[in-house]
C-alpha cells in the first residue's frame, strides 16, 4: 500500500465513524511507516551513487593542491582552500571579523573561519609592553574588524561539540611569517609588515619578528589609519624607503598610496619561502582553467585564481575571453602551501587595492529583483543583488535552488532572468553572498494531529529566526536536540541555527545523567538566555520557560519595583548574586533574603535556583542592581525606625556559630546581630571575647551598621563606636582627602572593599592598599578587620569611592587602638573570673605596676627566671633576659622621653640570680588571666623605688593592671626625664595588625608623643604614640594649614636627606620633601662639584623657587635654590624665567646623561642642552673616550649653535660659533630637527679642523664618507687619505673609526644639498710628532697639485689608477686633476693584460708628456725611455742587421695579421706577417704559437729610417735541413685573409706595434683598399660568431687628434717620400703573390670554379675580385650564378654566399636597407630561416647598424621563441649595450622556452653576465639568490643532490652557521617531497 492510498483511505473516514478497528488501524500505519522508510533508504542510496559519480572525476583535481612541482599533468581546476587540503604551515590572507577579549576570528579564503588566540596575536617580545600600555582589552586596541592580516595555520582540531567540523587555529606572529627574512634579502621598495615596538617623539620603533634587524617609521607618514591611534603592538604595513645596513635599521613609510601601488620586483630572485600573503605581483596569464585562470609571476612561480577572485566581481559566462594568454594583470597572493608549493592569487579589485570588500547585505535579507548573471553547469547560479552604492554578487549552489529534484535546472534559469533570493551566508574575503532559492527548506517536521501524519514544510522565506542576529534574549522557541554530552546539549532551531543548553539549565534540579533527560532527536521548548559572539545559550528550566514576568536583559531595563525571574549564581554570607538574561547580574543582600537571625544563607537557597526578584535600586552606569527576594517591602512607622549609625545597648541572648544574638529592646525590631569580628578592633581580643561571652552580658554601646529583616546588624568595635558621628552613610557625606574609619567586607586579588554605615562601600585597589606592592592582600587584611581609609576620589555619578589603605597615609593620630586593648582586657578578665569567687582578682591590688616587691627565685627557664611569692601560691613572677629574642612582642620595654623627646629601649634588668635566692624587683606589668607578674632587676627602676620609698608611683601615675595577648603588639616605655615613669605605646596599627611589627634593639632611643594621660578611659595608663606610626599626619585640615605657610619665594630651613650627583634631596617643614637642582647650587654654574661640601643631616637655608603638583598624586614637588643671588633677593624668584637664548651665546650646564652620540646637559631646571660627540673634540683618541670624558655632574661651558623654544632645548659647541652665522641673523627658535643647509654648515668653514667618523668606505678608489655632523657628511678623496704616496691607503681605515680631518671645500647645489670635501693628510690637520726631520719629509712627500699651472712637461708625478680601458688608463694626481696614459706608454715592455697589471687603485710613478691648460688635459707616460721611438743611440743596431740573415728570437706578441718577434741579444723587434709564416701555420696562428716561444726567422727587409724590420718564417727561406712547412696557400687567399683579419681587429684589445705601418695599414692592404672596398664581403662561417668591426685607423700608435695634427704639419716632400716607399712595398708584395700563382684574372677564377663548383670560398673571392675592379653588377650576377651552381645539399656553402650577398647589398645597394631585405626574403626560401636570421643579424652587428639589429632580433624572438640561441643572443646584445633589461628578458625567456632548456639558458646567461661584469665574483647575495633559483627547479634527484652539495659548500665558506642549517633543512624538505 502506498502512502497516497493510505492518505486517501484515512481522509475518507475522518468525517464519520471508521470501519476499521483499532488494531487494524495500527497494523496499516506500521506497514505504511515501513514502506516509507524503505523508499527513503532507496532514494538516499541512488542520490549518493549519483553524487559519487559526479564527483569522482573531479576529486583528484579539486581535492588536492598543485604547485610548480607537479609535472606531466596540466591542472583542470584552480586551487581552492577547503578543510580537506588545509594543512599546518600554510600561509593565508584573511580579514578580521571579530575581536574578542581572548581571541580573534579571521575570515579565510573559501568561506572558512579561523581562530587566533591572544598569545598568537601579539609577539611574545612585545607582550609586556602591550600589557603595560593597555590595561583593558588588549586585542581591541591593536586590531580592528575589517583589517586585512597575513596568518599561518598552526593546527586543525576536531570540534568536540560537533562532529565533522574542525577548528582552524591561526597565528599572526611575524616571527613565523618572516622566519626566512634577513637584512640582506630586504631591498628598497619592498612591502613588509611590522609591529610597533615603541612610540618615540618623531615616529615608531618597529619589530619585524626577527632579531637580526629593527625598523623605524616616521609619524608624519600617511599611514592610512589616521582615524585610529597607533599603540604598541599595532600591526602596520609599509614600504621600505631605505636600509641602514651598518646599524641594521630598516626605514619604512606606511603611506597608503605607496603601499597600494607597490608591486614586488624580482631584482635578485625571490625564494619561495619569502612569499607572503597579501604581496602584490605583476603576473601574466598562462592559461585558463575550468573554474579560473593560471598566472605566472616573479619569473619562476605560477599560481591560480579561482572564479570568485577574478578582476570583475560579476563575471559573465564568457569570462574566459577576457583573459588571453600572456595578458598582463596585477594580483595579490591569497594563500601559499609550502608542502605542495601551491600558490593562490586574487584579482579582486578591492583586495588588489588593499581594502576589504564591502558588506552591503545582511544574513536573512530577502531580495525580490535579483538578476541571474551566470549559470554554472553542475554548480549553481551567480546572481546580482541590487544594493547601493554597488551591486553585490551572490552565489546559489545547486542544492539550494529548489525543493524538488530538478534534472535539467539549467533550462529553468537563464541569464538575465530575475529571481527571489534570501541571503543565508556571506564570504567576507571574496565579498560574495551565498543565497537560497528554495520555497521550502530541506527538512520536514512530523507532527501528529488527530492520529494523522501530516508533513509540514517550513519555508526558507519565512520564520523569525534565520541567523544568529535574529535571536533575541527571552525568546521562547522550539528546537531539536542533536548532541547530548557531559557539558550539556546542543540544540538546533528550524532555521539551522544552533544553541547550547548548559547542563545546569537542562532542568530545575541537578541532573546526574543528562542523556536520560534529553534524547537526541527530541523536540523541546527552550528560552534564549543570551547571544554573544554567535554563541547562543538557552534554558529548559520550566520556571524560566513558562514565566510570564518581564525579561530583564539590560541594566537600563532594571527599574525600581520590577518583578522578574532570575537564577542564583553565587551565594555569599552577606547575600546572593543573581543572573538574568544577556549577562545582566544583580545582588540581593542578606537583609532582603527573608532569613531568620543567625541562619545560614545556604540553608535556604542553592546555586542555580530560580528566584523571583524585586529590583530595589539600580545604577546602570556602574552596572549595579540591588535586589530583594521579598515580594513587598517591609513597612515600619517613622517612630519605630532606628537610624543607621545610631548607638544602642543590648544584652546577650545567645551565642550562635555565626554570631551573637542580642536583645536591643527597641520596638519594631526583633533582635540584634553581632558577628565575631565586630567584638573588638583587635583580632586577638575579639577571639578571646568570643570565648568568654555568656548570655546576660550587657553591651553598653553598640553601633547600628545595617538592618536585615527587622534585625539590626551591630558592632562593638571601639574605633567605630567613638567615631559614630563622623561615619558616612551616603556617598554625599564622603569627602576626598579625608581619613575615615571602616571595616573590611571583602578581599579579592585586585583590592579590598571597605564598608562604612549601611551598604556604603569603597574600594581600595591593590596598588593603593599597601605600601609594598609585592604583598599578598589576603595575608595583609582579613574580612571584618578595622581599618583607617584615606578617601582618594568620590564619583558623584556612579557613587564609586576609591580609597587608600596605605599605612603611610592612614596611620593613627591618637591612642584609640591601644586604649581599646586595655579597656577590653579589663572586661575579659572580669568575664573570665565572673564565675569564681569575687576575691579571685584581689591579688592584683597587691601588685601595683612600678612598685618594688620581694620574691624568691623558683626555677630557671630558657628565656628567664620564675619568681614565687610567699603570700600567693598561684601567682608567679617572671624576669626575662636582656636579649630581645626572649621578649614577647606584646611586652617589649622602651625608655622614652615624653612629648617627642628621645627615648631608649631596654630589656629587663639582669643581675646575678641563683635558685632559692630572695630578690627585689620592680613590677613592669601584670597578666591577670595568667596569674603572671612581669618584673625587672634593672638598677634604674630599683634605685628609683628605693629613693622614693614613700611611693613607687609618680605623682600622676596610679596603680593599674595589664593583660598580655600574643597578637597585640604593644610596647612599654620608660621616661628617664620623668623619673623613669612607664608609658605604653602600640607597635601595630589598625591597617597593620597582620604584618610583622617594627623591631627595636635593647637600649634603642625612639621618639614618642603623649596622647592620653592616665584616667579611667585609659585603664589608668599613660598612653604614647610612636613617631614611626604617626609620621604622616592624616588630618587634611592640619596638613593644609601647615603647607599653606610655604609658597614660592619663602626661605626655609631644610635638612639634607640624600645627596645625588645632580640634585640635593631635602626635608623641611612638616614632612615636606624638596630638592635643589644642581643648577640652583651656585651662580654661573662654574663650580666643579657644588654638592661636595654638603653632608647628610646638615641643615641649610634655601629659598623655594618652584612648586608643582605631581601627576596622579595630591602632593607637590618643591624646588629650592641656594644660589647666593636668590637668597639675597627674593624678587628674582617671582620673575618668570623666559627662554631668551641667542645663537653664539656662552652657557654652562652640568652633564646628566651620556649616550653613544650625545652628551645631555642641564642648563637650568627646565632648559636642556645637547653636545654632539663630533663637536666635543677633533682628536680621535678623545672622541673614542667620549663617554668617559663627560661624566655625570661635570660642568661644561659651550656656545649655542641652535635653539628650540618649544622643546626648551639648546645645541652647544665647545668653540665659538662662526661669525657668518651671527651676521645672518638666524632665528633664535630654529627647530633642531629641521635644520637648513646653512644652519648645518654654519659652524663648519673651509680650513677648519674637525672630528669625524667614517660612515662608509666607497669601493675602488671612491675614498671615504666621513660624518662630521648629525645631518652632514663629507667625502675624502682617495689622494687625501695620506700624506705620502702609499699603496692601498684605505687599509688603515674601517667603518666607525674616528678621524681628524680638515675641511677643504664646501659647495652648495641648486637643490640645497651641501657637498663637503675633506682631507685626512696629517700635514693639513696637524702632525703630532715634534720631529722637524719628519715634518720636512712629510712636506716633501705631500705635494698635491690641484692646478694644471703647477705642472710642466717632463715633470715627475705620482698617482693612483682611476680607470683602465683598452686604449690606456687614467690616474688621479689629486682631487682636482686626472691624467691619461696611453696604452703604448704604460710600460717599456709589452703589456698583455693591462687590467691585471694596472688594477684600479695601483700607485704609479711617471712623467708629464703634454699639457693642455684650456681643456685641462694632462698626458703622462710610465715608460722609462724618453718616448715611443727608439733613441738615436740605438739606431746603430739596425746597421748590424743584413737582409737575408737568419736570426733567432722569441715571440713577443701574437696578432691576427702576424707575429712580433724580439730579436735575441738586442732590443729590436720585427714583424713577421701572416703571409710569411710557414704554410702549415698560417691558419689560427693564436693556437699555433705561444708568447715567448723561441723561433727562427729570415730578415726580409730593414728600414732604418722608419725603424722597421720585416721577417719571414717560410720553410723555403731556410736550409733543407730545417723544418720546412707545407706549400703556401694561393696568394689571393692570403691577400683577402690579410685584409679580413686586420679589419676585424679591435685596436683597443692590443698594444700598438713598435714599428707601425703608415696610416696603420699594411702596404698590401692599402693597395687593395685603394682599388675596391671588399670589407663587406667578409663572411663568418659560424652563425654565433660575433666578430667586432672597428676602425682600422685606430691601430695607429698615436691618438687620432695627434695623428691629424702630424699629417697637417707634414710637408709635401715627406708625403712624396712616403708614397714612393709605399709603392715599392706594394710591388714587392705583388711579386711574392705572383710567385705563389695567385689568380689575377677572371679566367683564373673560372678555372678554379670549374674545379670546385661547390666551394663558397672561391665564389666569394671571385666576387671580391670583381668589386676590386668596380664591377658591382658583375659581382651581383656572380652571386646569383653561385647560388644556382652550388648543389642544393650544400646548404652551408649556399648560406655563405647569401651572407656575402648581404654584405654586397649593404655596401652598394640603393637604398642599402631595402636591397638587403629583398635578398634576405629570397634567402629565407632556400636556407634554414633561423640561420639566415642569424647571418643577417651578424652583418648588422658588424656594421654597427644597432637599430636594425634590435628590430630584427625582436622579430626573431617572436618567430623562434622556443630557441635558446635566440634568447641568448638577445641577452648578449643587452649586456653589450649596457641596458638594465636583463631580468625582464630572462623572465620572458623562461616563460617561452621549454623547461628542458631552462638550465642551459640560465647557466649561459649567468656566464655572459659574469664575463661582462654584471655579476662579479664574490657577490654573495647574487650567488645565494642563484642557488635559491636552482633549488626551486624540478630536476632529477642526482642533479638536485649536486646542487645542494654545492650550495652547502658555499654557505660553509661564506655564510654562517644559521645559513648552513637552512640549506640542510631545505635539502631535507626536498627529500621528503621527492619520496613517493
Amino acid at each position: 500500500m502506498c502512502i497516497h492510498e493510505y492518505s486517501c483511505k484515512v481522509l475518507s473516514v475522518v468525517g464519520g465513524q471508521s470501519s476499521l478497528s483499532r488494531a487494524e488501524v495500527d497494523k496499516v500505519r506500521s506497514e505504511v511507516d515501513k514502506e516509507f522508510e524503505t523508499e527513503t533508504i532507496v532514494l538516499k542510496k541512488k542520490r549518493k551513487e549519483k553524487m559519487k559519480k559526479m564527483s569522482q572525476s573531479t576529486d583528484d583535481d579539486l581535492g588536492s593542491l598543485f604547485g610548480d612541482g607537479k609535472a606531466g599533468k596540466s591542472p583542470r581546476f584552480a586551487n581552492k582552500i577547503t578543510l580537506k587540503n588545509l594543512t599546518a604551515g600554510m600561509k593565508l590572507w584573511g580579514i578580521i571579523t571579530e575581536v574578542n577579549e581572548k581571541d580573534l576570528v579571521v575570515s579565510l579564503p573559501g568561506g572558512l573561519c579561523g581562530l587566533v588566540r591572544a598569545s598568537e596575536a601579539i609577539d611574545p617580545s612585545l607582550h609586556d609592553e602591550v600589557k603595560g600600555d593597555t590595561e583593558d582589552d588588549v586585542l581591541s586596541t591593536i586590531y580592528t574588524v575589517g583589517q586585512l592580516v597575513s596568518c599561518i595555520v598552526l593546527q586543525l582540531d576536531d570540534d568536540k561539540k560537533e562532529k565533522g567540523k574542525r577548528k582552524i587555529w591561526l597565528s599572526l606572529r611575524l616571527a613565523l611569517l618572516h622566519s626566512s627574512f634577513t637584512l640582506d634579502i630586504l631591498q628598497e621598495g619592498m612591502v613588509i609588515n611590522a609591529y610597533v615596538k615603541s612610540i618615540e617623539d618623531h615616529g615608531y620603533m618597529l619589530h619585524f619578528g626577527v632579531t637580526s634587524f629593527t625598523g623605524f617609521m616616521q609619524n608624519s607618514s600617511n599611514d592610512g589609519s589616521r582615524g585610529t591611534q597607533m599603540v604598541v603592538g599595532s600591526l602596520v604595513q609599509g614600504v621600505v624607503k631605505s636600509i641602514d645596513r651598518t646599524r641594521k635599521v630598516v626605514y619604512l613609510s606606511s603611506d597608503a598610496e605607496e603601499v597600494v601601488k607597490h608591486v614586488t620586483k624580482d631584482l635578485k630572485g625571490i625564494p619561495f619561502n619569502l612569499l607572503i600573503p597579501g604581496m602584490m605581483v605583476n603576473a601574466s596569464v598562462r592559461s585558463t582553467l575550468e573554474n579560473g585562470i593560471m598566472l605566472s609571476f616573479l619569473t619562476f612561480f605560477t599560481g591560480t585564481v579561482d572564479i570568485f577572485h577574478l578582476g570583475k566581481t560579476l563575471p559573465t559566462s564568457k569570462w574566459k575571453d577576457e583573459y588571453t594568454q600572456n595578458k598582463k594583470v596585477n594580483a595579490r597572493i591569497l594563500f601559499i602551501d609550502p608542502s605542495t608549493r601551491a600558490v593562490g592569487l586574487t584579482m579582486n579589485p578591492h583586495l588588489v587595492h588593499n581594502n576589504a570588500p564591502p558588506s552591503l547585505v545582511k544574513i536573512g535579507d530577502i531580495f525580490d529583483d535579483s538578476k541571474v548573471v551566470r549559470v554554472d553547469r553542475g554548480s549553481g547560479l551567480l546572481l546580482e543583488i541590487p544594493t547601493a552604492p554597488i551591486p553585490t554578487p551572490a552565489y546559489v549552489s545547486v542544492s539550494d535552488l529548489s525543493d524538488k529534484e530538478v534534472r535539467k535546472w539549467e533550462k529553468s534559469f537563464k541569464e538575465g532572468s530575475v529571481v527571489r533570493v534570501r541571503v543565508f551566508g556571506f564570504r567576507i574575503l571574496e565579498g560574495v553572498a551565498t543565497g537560497v532559492l528554495k520555497v521550502a527548506s530541506a527538512f520536514f517536521c512530523i507532527c501528529v494531529l488527530s492520529h494523522v501524519n501530516s508533513y509540514v514544510r517550513t519555508s526558507a522565506f519565512e520564520g523569525s529566526v534565520f541567523t544568529h542576529s535574529d535571536v533575541r534574549p527571552g525568546m521562547v522557541m522550539k528546537a531539536k536536540v542533536i548532541i547530548v554530552d557531559s557539558f550539556g546539549a546542543i540544540v538546533q532551531f528550524a532555521s539551522g541555527v544552533k544553541a547550547l543548553c548548559p547542563l545546569r539549565h537542562m532542568s530545575e534540579f541537578e541532573i546526574v545523567k543528562p542523556r536520560k533527560k534529553f534524547q537526541v532527536g527530541a523536540e523541546l521548548v527552550f528560552r534564549v538566555l543570551g547571544c554573544k559572539s554567535k554563541r547562543i545559550t538557552v534554558t529548559h528550566k520550566k520556571t524560566l520557560v513558562k514565566s510570564k514576568l518581564p525579561v530583564l536583559s539590560s541594566y537600563t531595563d532594571a527599574t525600581e519595583g520590577l518583578l522578574t525571574h532570575g537564577w542564583i549564581t553565587k551565594i555569599e554570607s552577606h547575600g546572593c548574586f543573581v543572573r538574568f538574561y544577556n549577562g545582566v547580574q544583580g545582588f540581593a543582600p542578606r537583609a532582603e533574603l527573608g532569613l531568620d537571625p543567625g541562619s545560614d544563607v545556604s540553608s535556604m537557597y542553592h546555586v542555580e535556583q530560580v528566584a523571583k526578584c524585586r529590583v530595589t535600586s539600580s545604577v546602570p552606569a556602574s552596572r549595579r542592581i540591588n535586589l530583594s527576594f521579598l515580594a513587598t517591602p517591609a513597612r515600619t512607622s517613622e517612630d519605630d525606625t532606628i537610624k543607621l549609625g545610631s548607638l544602642v545597648s543590648g544584652t546577650v541572648e545567645r551565642v550562635t556559630p555565626h554570631g551573637i544574638i542580642v536583645d536591643v529592646g527597641v520596638k519594631g525590631y526583633m533582635k540584634g546581630m553581632i558577628s565575631f569580628e565586630h567584638l573588638a578592633d583587635n583580632h586577638g581580643l575579639a577571639s578571646k571575647m568570643e570565648s568568654v561571652l555568656k548570655p546576660g552580658y550587657k553591651f553598653e554601646k553598640l553601633l547600628v551598621l545595617d538592618v536585615e529583616n527587622k534585625n539590626l546588624i551591630l558592632t562593638a568595635k571601639y574605633s567605630l563606636v567613638i567615631a559614630a558621628q563622623q561615619l558616612p552613610a551616603d556617598a554625599s557625606q564622603v569627602y576626598a582627602h579625608s581619613v575615615v574609619h571602616g571595616y573590611i567586607c571583602n578581599v579579592i586579588d585586585t583590592g579590598c572593599f571597605v564598608r562604612f554605615i549601611g551598604r556604603l562601600t569603597g574600594f581600595a585597589p591593590k596598588n593603593k592598599a599597601v605600601d609594598d606592592h609585592r604583598a599578598d592582600l589576603s595575608k595583609v587584611f582579613y574580612v571584618g578587620q578595622s581599618v583607617r581609609s584615606n578617601i582618594l576620589d568620590v564619583n558623584s555619578e556612579t557613587g564609586r569611592i576609591t580609597l587608600s589603605l596605605k599605612q603611610s597615609l592612614c596611620s593613627s593620630v591618637d591612642a584609640s587602638f591601644i586604649q581599646e586593648y586595655f579597656l577590653l582586657e579589663e572586661k575579659i578578665a572580669k568575664l573570665q573570673y565572673s564565675c569564681s569567687k569575687p576575691s579571685s582578682l584581689k591579688w592584683v591590688k597587691e601588685f601595683p605596676i612600678g612598685n618594688l616587691i620581694e620574691g624568691t627565685v623558683h626555677e630557671e627557664k630558657e628565656s628567664g627566671f620564675v619568681i614565687s611569692f610567699q603570700k600567693y601560691n598561684d601567682v608567679f613572677g617572671f624576669i626575662t633576659h636582656h636579649q630581645r629574642k626572649y621578649l614577647t612582642a606584646s611586652h617589649q620595654l622602651l625608655y622614652a622621653i615624653c612629648n617627642s623627646v628621645q627615648c631608649e629601649f631596654y630589656a629587663v634588668g639582669r643581675s646575678t640570680v641563683d635558685i632559692g635566692k630572695t630578690v627585689k624587683a620592680v613590677i613592669l606589668d601584670v597578666a591577670k588571666m595568667d596569674h603572671l607578674v612581669y618584673l625587672s632587676l634593672k638598677p634604674e627602676f630599683v634605685n628609683r623605688c628605693v629613693e622614693n620609698s614613700d611611693s613607687c608611683t609618680p605623682k600622676k601615675m596610679r596603680k593599674r593592671s595589664a593583660h598580655k595577648d600574643l597578637e597585640v603588639h604593644q610596647t612599654v616605655l620608660s621616661i628617664p626625664d620623668a623619673k623613669f615613669a612607664l608609658g605604653y605605646a602600640s607597635l601595630s596599627d589598625y591597617n597593620t595588625q597582620t604584618l610583622q611589627p617594627k623591631q627595636f634593639v635593647n637600649g634603642q632611643r625612639v621618639s614618642a608623643s603623649v596622647v592620653a594621660l592616665p584616667d579611667s578611659s585609659t585603664a589608668e595608663r599613660l598612653l604614647l604614640l610612636l613617631k614611626s606610626n604617626s609620621e604622616v599626619d592624616t588630618s587634611s585640615a592640619k596638613r593644609a594649614k601647615k603647607k599653606s605657610s610655604y609658597d614660592v619665594g619663602s626661605a626655609v630651613q631644610a635638612e639634607v636627606t640624600e645627596i645625588k650627583p645632580l640634585e640635593l634631596r631635602l626635608k623641611f617643614g612638616s614632612g615636606l620633601r624638596g630638592r635643589i637642582h644642581i643648577t640652583e647650587a651656585s651662580d654661573g654654574n662654574i663650580v666643579e662639584d657644588p654638592f661636595g661640601n654638603f653632608k647628610i643631616g646638615q641643615t641649610l637655608t634655601a629659598r623655594i623657587v618652584s612648586k608643582a603638583k605631581v601627576e596622579n598624586s595630591n602632593n607637590f614637588r618643591w624646588d629650592l635654590s641656594i644660589k647666593p643671588s636668590v637668597l639675597a633677593d627674593q624678587a628674582d624668584v617671582h620673575t618668570a624665567v623666559e627662554f631668551s637664548y641667542s645663537i653664539g651665546q656662552s652657557v654652562t650646564g652640568f652633564v646628566y646623561k651620556v649616550d653613544k652620540d650625545w652628551a645631555w646637559l642641564a642648563v637650568t631646571r627646565d632648559v636642556r642642552a645637547q653636545l654632539y660627540i663630533l663637536d666635543s673634540a677633533c682628536n680621535p683618541s678623545e672622541l673614542h673616550d667620549f663617554q668617559n670624558r663627560f661624566h655625570i655632574g661635570k660642568p661644561i661651558s659651550g656656545y649655542i649653535l641652535s635653539t628650540s623654544k618649544e622643546k626648551r632645548l639648546l645645541r652647544l659647541l665647545l668653540h665659538p660659533v662662526a661669525g657668518g652665522l651671527l651676521s645672518n641673523g638666524a632665528s633664535m627658535t630654529d627647530d633642531l630637527v629641521s635644520l637648513s643647509s646653512e644652519t648645518v654648515t654654519s659652524h663648519i668653514c673651509e680650513g677648519a679642523v674637525v672630528g669625524g667618523r667614517i660612515s662608509k668606505i666607497l669601493p675602488g678608489v671612491g675614498g671615504l664618507i666621513v660624518q662630521i655632523d648629525p645631518h652632514l657628511s663629507g667625502k675624502v678623496h682617495y689622494t687625501e687619505l695620506a700624506d705620502s704616496w702609499i699603496s692601498n691607503p684605505l687599509s688603515s681605515y674601517h667603518e666607525g673609526q674616528f678621524v681628524k680631518c680638515k675641511v677643504l671645500d664646501i659647495g652648495h647645489s641648486g637643490t640645497g644639498t651641501v657637498h663637503v670635501d675633506l682631507s685626512l693628510r696629517s700635514s693639513l690637520v696637524g702632525i703630532d710628532e715634534n720631529s722637524k726631520e719628519l715634518q720636512s719629509y712629510v712636506k716633501s712627500c705631500s705635494n698635491r697639485y690641484e692646478k694644471i699651472e703647477d705642472l710642466h712637461p717632463d715633470m715627475a708625478v705620482e698617482g693612483y689608477v682611476k680607470n683602465i680601458t683598452p686604449k690606456g688608463c687614467f690616474i688621479m694626481l689629486s682631487r682636482k686633476l686626472d691624467a691619461k696614459i696611453l696604452i703604448s706608454n704604460l710600460s717599456d715592455d709589452y703589456v698583455s693584460k693591462p687590467e691585471e697589471e694596472f688594477p684600479i687603485g695601483k700607485l704609479v710613478n711617471g712623467r708629464v708628456v703634454s699639457l693642455e691648460p684650456l681643456s685641462k688635459r694632462i698626458e703622462v707616460s710610465l715608460r722609462k725611455t724618453s718616448g715611443t721611438k727608439v733613441p738615436k743611440s740605438d739606431k746603430g743596431g739596425f746597421s748590424s742587421l743584413n737582409v737575408g740573415e737568419i736570426i733567432s728570437g722569441r715571440v713577443k706578441r701574437i696578432e691576427p695579421y702576424g707575429l712580433f718577434i724580439a730579436i735575441d741579444q738586442s732590443k729590436l723587434v720585427g714583424l713577421c706577417h701572416v703571409s710569411e709564416l710557414p704554410e702549415d701555420r698560417m691558419d689560427n696562428i693564436e693556437t699555433k704559437y705561444k708568447i715567448r716561444e723561441k723561433v727562427k726567422a729570415k730578415i726580409l727587409k730593414v728600414d732604418e729610417e722608419r725603424q722597421r724590420i720585416s721577417l719571414g718564417m717560410k720553410g723555403s727561406y731556410f736550409d733543407t735541413n730545417t723544418d720546412a712547412g707545407a706549400p703556401a696557400d694561393d696568394g689571393s687567399d692570403a691577400l683577402d685573409e690579410d685584409d679580413s683579419e686586420l679589419s676585424d681587429q679591435n685596436p683597443n684589445e692590443f698594444q700598438e706595434p713598435l714599428f707601425p705601418f703608415e696610416n696603420g695599414k699594411h702596404p698590401v692592404l692599402a693597395e687593395v683598399e685603394s682599388r675596391a672596398a671588399v670589407l663587406p664581403l667578409d663572411v663568418p662561417l659560424d652563425e654565433t660568431d660575433d666578430s667586432p668591426v672597428n676602425d682600422v685607423v685606430a691601430q695607429s700608435p698615436e691618438p687620432l687628434d695627434n695623428k691629424s695634427e702630424t699629417n697637417e704639419n707634414k710637408n709635401r716632400r715627406t708625403k712624396k717620400k712616403e708614397m714612393e716607399e709605399r709603392e715599392r712595398e706594394i710591388r714587392a708584395a705583388e711579386e711574392r703573390l705572383l710567385q705563389e700563382d695567385v689568380p689575377r684574372t677572371a679566367d683564373d677564377f673560372e678555372k678554379l670554379i670549374r674545379n670546385s663548383p661547390n666551394s663558397s670560398f672561391i665564389w666569394i673571392k671571385y666576387m671580391a675580385f670583381l668589386l676590386s675592379l668596380n664591377e658591382v653588377e658583375k659581382a651581383r650576377s656572380m652571386a646569383e650564378r653561385a647560388l644556382r651552381t652550388i648543389n642544393i645539399r650544400e646548404e652551408a656553402e649556399k648560406l655563405n654566399v647569401w651572407v656575402a650577398y648581404f654584405n654586397l647589398e649593404n655596401e652598394y645597394g640603393n637604398p642599402p636597407e631595402d636591397a638587403v631585405l629583398k635578398v634576405f626574403q629570397r634567402a629565407l626560401q632556400y636556407c634554414d630561416p633561423k640561420k639566415v636570421h642569424f647571418a643577417l643579424l651578424g652583418m648588422y652587428e658588424r656594421t654597427e647598424q644597432h637599430k636594425l639589429a634590435d628590430e630584427l632580433l625582436e622579430k626573431m624572438i617572436k618567430k623562434f621563441k622556443h630557441s635558446c640561441k635566440v634568447w641568448l643572443r638577445r641577452i648578449q646584445r643587452v649586456l653589450k649595450q649596457k641596458e638594465d633589461l636583463v631580468q625582464s628578458v630572462v623572465k620572458r625567456a623562461l616563460i617561452c622556452l621549454p623547461k628542458h632548456k631552462h638550465i642551459k639558458f640560465i647557466t649561459q646567461t649567468a656566464i655572459s653576465e659574469f664575463k661582462t661584469g654584471e655579476i662579479r665574483l664574490g657577490d654573495v647575495d647574487v650567488i645565494r639568490s642563484l642557488f635559491e633559483r636552482t633549488i626551486c627547479l624540478e630536476l632529477p634527484l642526482k642533479k638536485m643532490k649536486f646542487l645542494f652539495k654545492k650550495y652547502l659548500e658555499f654557505e660553509k665558506s661564506y655564510g654562517d652557521e644559521e645559513r648552513t642549517e637552512y640549506v640542510k633543512a631545505e635539502a631535507l624538505k626536498y627529500l621528503e617531497k621527492a619520496r613517493p
